[in-house]
């Protein structure tokens, strides 16, 4: 059964729709290929900057309340968020009011003052929201894991910037990453749940006479050297740490087998790492598998907070455990059960519209294009354990990577562990 229907504009603009009659609500998406990989060095943090600055006020509706208040008035869900190579803005609401939640976010896109004032106080905002995030090791332990594997490049850096490079950002700076990357062959307009056909006409009127040429893509990632190690010393309880290696991109026939790969080893209560680290050993409260594909490149990794005077076996049990999936094939009945897991979890993403909306606009711009929900679990269905070995083979043979905060000062010592 086909889900998504697609169209796009004669300017380039794509349409994706999701109709699902059963609700009665309607999720309006606007996703730009424009985020944190599009920066140069000193505009570190400028897409996620360019997305607070969207809310901040147009002609039409010149302040962040006059711009949220219409968001409230039909008691709409608001929100955005700024990835290493896109950025969405979503109203969820009553499908009777989607034109509305449509006419907002487009004119935020099109339209936006970026008023110097709004500038000053936005840019206090986010240093608080980093400042927020620095004090716990576990929001931002994952973000040392890709400058660790991706180096001081676009891919490498944290999305947010820094206190120095947002401070310093300016008007000019603001105008010019907006005017280049929010054009017509970057964006993707989502639409799902409810859908009327009249909303997809009022998409196409609001955004049909956008206008722009699309601006260079962003460098091919490349490795790190030969630094496998990331250690941030700080004086904390509990050390938090990242442990894994590079994988594929996002549209990588491999990407099935690498997700059910991860879930043998960290799905679940029932998983190799959680049963060796949390059951066993008390190493661990929680320990899991992450698999993150960008649009040329990918990384798999497991992550946990663990006791700092037993850091070194949790380091070396994950790392034996990882190269054990490329020595020994996977049980049938453990493969199966992986299958099943990672099966439904997926199925559960897709019940609501913007779940829905939000994993299909993600492959959209990462270059596989929204891939419906049948083809995923087709896929899903297709890997064998050889398949699982093979891939184990050849991204743990890749070399293991490591970041790692806690109150440690000699990198060297973790380094022996992974070649352990």
């Amino acid at each position: 059964m086909t889900v998504f229907e697609r169209t796009t504009l004669p300017n380039g603009v794509r349409v994706i729709a999701a109709p699902m009659e059963s609700v009665q609500s309607t999720a309006c998406y606007l996703m730009i290929e424009a985020g944190s990989r599009y920066e140069t060095a000193p505009e570190q943090g400028l897409a996620h900057f360019v997305e607070h600055m969207v809310f901040c006020g147009t002609p039409r509706r010149p302040t962040s309340k006059a711009v949220a208040g219409e968001v409230d008035a039909i008691g709409g869900l608001f929100n955005a968020s700024t990835g290493k190579e896109g950025t969405y803005y979503y109203v969820k609401c009553a499908s009777e009011y989607a034109p509305q939640a449509l006419d907002v976010l487009t004119d935020m896109l099109r339209n936006s003052l970026f008023n110097p004032e709004d500038m000053e106080r936005e840019k206090a905002v986010i240093i608080e929201e980093m400042r927020q995030k620095f004090n716990n090791p576990s929001d931002y332990v994952d973000e040392n894991f890709e400058l660790l594997v991706y180096g001081d490049t676009p891919l490498g850096r944290i999305r947010i910037g820094t206190e120095e490079s947002v401070g310093a950002m300016t008007r000019d700076q603001v105008v010019d990453f907006a005017g280049r990357m929010y054009e017509p062959s970057r964006l993707v307009v989502g639409l799902a749940g409810r859908v009327q056909q009249s909303l997809l006409a009022r998409a196409e009127e609001l955004l049909g006479d956008l206008q722009g040429t699309r601006a260079p893509d962003f460098a091919p990632a490349a490795p790190n050297g030969a630094a496998r190690v990331l250690l941030e010393s700080k004086p904390i309880d509990q050390a938090h740490l990242c442990l894994g290696m590079r994988t594929y991109a996002e549209s990588h026939p491999d990407r099935p087998v690498v997700q059910l790969l991860g879930t043998v080893l960290g799905g679940g209560m029932s998983s190799r790492l959680y049963e060796e680290l949390t059951i066993r050993r008390a190493l661990t409260y929680s320990i899991y598998m992450v698999a993150f594909h960008h649009s040329d490149t990918g990384s798999l990794w497991a992550e946990g907070g663990v006791n700092v005077d037993k850091v070194d076996e949790a380091i070396t049990v994950m790392a034996a455990e990882l190269r054990r999936m490329a020595e020994e094939p996977v049980p049938s009945d453990e493969l199966e059960k992986a299958r099943t897991y990672a099966k439904s979890r997926f199925v559960f993403s897709t019940e609501t519209p913007q779940d829905l909306l939000t994993r299909a606009l993600w492959d959209e711009v990462k270059g596989g294009g929204a891939r419906e929900p049948e083809e995923h679990l087709r896929a899903l269905n297709a890997v064998t354990a050889e398949d699982v070995q093979r891939v184990a083979g050849d991204i743990v043979g890749g070399g293991l990577y490591l970041s790692i905060i806690g109150p440690y000062d000699d990198p060297a010592r973790f380094e022996r562990l992974l070649l352990a």
